[in-house]
């Protein structure tokens, strides 16, 4: 008998009490663990990111190297650490939904799909070089209702999430068996209709902030 590995995140039940929100789980896989959440987002906090985020956006690139490829279409921006209180609100509460310290949070990202963009499938945590610090859990934030296509797809497991304003998905790598990790393998589906809007939040194994 396989003993399951320990997970990051504590979920039990159908919802998750934050200091300033509840959060319902309306999907769930055990290993990897992966969860499918509603109301992580309020809407004004949705259209907030958006309106703050969109004259920010460039071309978005991959890898350590940061270079421009057609695996990754679409364009996307970091806030700056704890950029303003309001944005410090959202990292508090996604660092307690994540159940990592906000100290070990990479900048938050906005990600923008338009019709046709997409990014190919691809693991979040980093496979070559100073791995030390590597990344170990995912929370995509969506930040509007996709008219058609662009969900959240894991090929390993055959497994979509459909984007809904203020919902999200949750999952993590840093598992012991290097197979449930690579199971995490996921792409942002074509848009084909209307536009995407995303906020991703990354944690680290170990404390990543200066502060």
């Amino acid at each position: 008998m396989t003993i399951k590995e320990q997970t990051i995140m504590q979920a039990s039940g159908n919802r998750i009490m934050t200091r300033d929100r509840e959060v319902q789980i309306v999907g769930k896989i055990d290993e990897p663990l992966i969860l499918i959440m509603d109301n992580v987002l309020s809407g004004d906090e949705c259209d907030a990111l958006i309106a703050l985020a969109a004259n920010r956006m460039q071309r978005a690139k991959i890898g350590k190297s940061h270079t421009v490829s057609d695996v990754r279409t679409n364009s996307s921006m970091f806030f700056e650490e704890s950029e303003n209180e309001w944005l410090q609100s959202i990292e508090a509460r996604t660092a307690e939904l994540m159940h990592v310290p906000i100290a070990h949070a990479e900048p938050l990202q906005i990600l923008h799909y338009k019709a046709g963009q997409q990014y190919q499938p691809h693991l979040d945590y980093f496979t070559s070089g100073d791995v030390v610090n590597n990344r170990i859990s995912t929370l995509v934030m969506y930040l509007n209702d996709v008219e058609e296509g662009g969900e959240t797809y894991f090929p390993s497991l055959r497994f979509a999430v459909t984007p809904k304003k203020g919902s999200a998905v949750y999952f993590e790598y840093f598992y012991n068996d290097p197979h449930l990790n690579e199971l995490t393998q996921h792409a942002g589906n074509p848009v084909t209709a209307g536009e995407k809007w995303v906020a991703t939040q990354w944690m680290r194994r170990q404390r990543h902030r200066s502060f």
